[in-house]
């Protein structure tokens, strides 16, 4: 089993290229290296030795709400159970800060489903998650699919 740690720093160049892979065949939203430095405090990783191999970010959007962002999984370390490590990590820290309700807007709605998250329509989310959507080419127009994991806070 991999072990899931805070980010660091240093993991920072690895993480943005992790997740730019992914955003430049459109799985998911770019991220600038600016915004993970800014928000290091969210992410999660997995290394093998000294390199990432997997990322995620739980990000705090209010008192009762939290957004998984950023699941990352190398090619070559998927399969395995990495991602799903990483989104329990998220959802312990969410319980640990009292946050009962964490959603995500994913373009792979089974994995959240197999990680106890539900569908829901995206007009159920309140207007506050959509503040960074602005920077998605495709909004308005968004394909994503909106998910909610309610948790025992």
């Amino acid at each position: 089993m991999t072990q899931v740690e805070k980010a660091k720093i240093k993991d920072v160049p690895q993480m943005h290229k992790l997740v730019n892979i992914f955003a430049e065949r459109g799985e998911m939203l770019a991220r600038s290296l600016s915004e993970i430095y800014e928000n290091i405090r969210d992410y999660f990783v997995i290394r093998d030795g000294e390199q990432v191999i997997a990322c995620a970010a739980l990000h705090v959007s209010w008192s009762d709400l939290a957004e998984i962002k950023s699941v990352a999984v190398a090619e070559d370390s998927q399969g395995q159970g990495i991602g799903a490590q990483l989104v329990k990590a998220c959802l312990d820290e969410a319980r640990e800060l009292g946050i009962p309700t964490v959603f995500c807007l994913t373009y792979k709605p089974a994995f959240f489903g197999k990680c106890g998250f539900a569908q829901v329509e995206k007009s159920e989310l309140p207007h506050k998650v959509w503040g960074e959507c602005y920077r998605c080419p495709k909004f308005p127009n968004c394909d994503e699919v909106a998910f909610v994991c309610r948790l025992e806070v």
